[in-house]
């Protein structure tokens, strides 16, 4: 199918999409940093190529021609509990609107959507009921779920809400619910350990002196200011030490 990759950043939905077999006909972002990584990553020759979504015009959209599904991450920062979750009340959460005309527009099987779960309990619920009703209007079933990337295989506790809008007139069939994956993920080894630290106590500058797991489980990872150092030897505990110690430090015996 052909799809079109609105509020694109650097192409994650992209490769998603192109990885199943999809076709790009062109992008849409206005970050022009995220769009000099977008056409270093990806081969967009010949694509379409637009960067204020909000400044395209009706004409403009129609020219793109025929699209199969409409893919968009809309910018979450409205409804994200780390932005204050003003809603429509931030001009960034209205965006979701313009993919709104954009479908009215091209009119796809398929619109896919995603964005942080936060947005389902916005405003009690309000938020969300307003993007459905939008939705519904335009001709579009919707089914929705939360689902956690680390239950796909990826190094990362991230939860979002993945939105997926069915045509009425082409008869589309359902995605939803999805399971964790029906599979066991055979990693090899991310992490090989080289040498030992003379510092006994494994801490030292850098990540917060976290020690790391010789099976390739990482601690959170906090947000730092560019002054920090840069930890390039890091302390690992190995499977001899996984009981007897934690962060560096000696666990006592209980008695």
């Amino acid at each position: 199918m052909k799809f079109l990759d609105l509020f694109a950043g650097i192409g994650g939905f992209r490769i998603g999409m192109e990885s199943a077999g999809h076709e790009c006909i062109g992008f849409c972002e206005i970050d022009k940093f995220a769009r000099a990584s977008y056409k270093a990553i990806h081969d967009t020759k010949g694509e379409i190529e637009l960067h204020d979504i909000t400044t395209v015009s009706d004409d403009t959209i129609r020219g793109i021609g025929h699209v199969d599904v409409i893919c968009g991450g809309f910018p979450c920062q409205a409804f994200s509990i780390a932005g204050n979750r003003r809603g429509f009340e931030d001009t960034r959460g209205t965006l979701f609107f313009e993919i709104a005309r954009f479908a009215s527009i091209l009119k796809p099987r398929y619109l896919f959507l995603e964005n942080v779960k936060g947005l389902l309990n916005h405003d009690r619920g309000n938020t969300f009921e307003v993007i459905l009703s939008a939705l519904d209007e335009l001709g579009y079933d919707v089914e929705w779920q939360v689902l956690n990337s680390k239950d796909f295989g990826v190094p990362q506790n991230r939860e979002r809400v993945f939105i997926i809008g069915h045509s009425r007139k082409r008869g589309t069939r359902r995605v939803f619910p999805i399971g964790r994956a029906n599979r066991e993920f055979d990693f090899e080894p991310k992490i090989k350990i080289v040498g030992n630290t003379k510092n006994p106590n494994g801490t030292s500058q850098g990540t917060g002196s976290v020690v790391y797991d010789s099976n390739g489980l990482v601690g959170t990872l906090c947000a730092r200011d560019y002054k920090e150092p840069k930890q390039v030897a890091i302390p690992v505990l190995t499977p001899d030490r996984v009981n007897k110690r934690q962060n560096g430090r000696r666990l006592k015996k209980k008695r």
